[in-house]
């Protein structure tokens, strides 16, 4: 029994995740407690316009979209999902818009990534971590997309074992029963794609990804503010008849 504990595959997927959750909460919580000053995410737009609003819209959405879904996808108990779609359909769900936002938020971290590396003025005023974590997400980006013709071969042979033992492994480890032989039999791509995204929760707190806690939510639901513009119609003054002239309000 105790040899069976530590091997890799329960290290990897029953130990390390709690190890990356912890440092990501206490992390996050000690740096806004400590670091207020570096709570802030560093914009590089004042340094340089070119492509920076394209580029980090297709990035952003394309990223809060992947996250959502598999938010969604891999959280929702089993059961909830067969009262709506089957498994293989879930999986076709899973594999088309991982595609389309997947794609999106790469062409968008390209440009970011290509920015941050190669843009003298950019790249003079950046830390070692803004280049490691942007690299970081990137490559699990990848990973990600590298997962989606593995998918497709499986969902073609009628098999979507794989998307279920991914969701049944991540909701044992969030409601605090481990079972990492959940995947055991899954394909060493899925493995490295969730070594990615599990690492991406560990370096979180030391980066500046820490500016997704002060996403703007509250002004989704603020008042409308009303702006009246005040606008006085001077006349032209004679400097010679200051007496002849009216003020305005006459």
């Amino acid at each position: 029994m105790h040899e069976s504990v530590f091997t890799l595959n329960n290290l990897l997927f029953g130990v390390y995740p709690y190890v990356c959750l912890s440092v990501f909460w206490i992390g996050s919580w000690l740096r806004f407690d400590r670091e207020q000053y570096g709570w802030k995410s560093d914009s590089s737009q004042l340094l340089s316009k070119a492509n920076m609003r394209m580029a980090s819209n297709f990035f952003h959405y394309g990223v809060i979209a992947i996250f959502g879904g598999h938010f969604v996808g891999l959280l929702t108990p089993h059961h909830f999902f067969q009262m709506l779609l089957d498994d293989l359909s879930h999986q076709y769900v899973a594999i088309t818009a991982g595609t389309i936002f997947g794609l999106s938020a790469l062409f968008g971290g390209v440009i970011l990534i290509f920015r941050r590396f190669f843009n003298p003025r950019i790249s003079l005023t950046s830390r070692w971590s803004d280049k490691f974590v942007i690299t970081w997400v990137m490559l699990t980006l990848i990973l990600g997309l590298l997962t989606i013709p593995v998918s497709l071969g499986h969902a073609g042979h009628g098999d979507p074992r794989v998307v279920t033992a991914m969701a049944e492994w991540i909701q044992s480890i969030v409601y605090l029963y481990p079972n990492p032989q959940f995947l055991e039999g899954v394909d060493t791509i899925f493995k490295l794609h969730v070594l990615a995204g599990m690492t991406v929760f560990l370096i979180f707190p030391f980066t500046r990804l820490v500016h997704i806690w002060s996403m703007p939510f509250g002004y989704l639901l603020r008042a409308y503010q009303i702006v009246r513009t005040k606008r006085v119609k001077y006349q032209e003054i004679n400097r010679y008849d200051l007496g002849k002239c009216k003020s305005p309000e006459q």
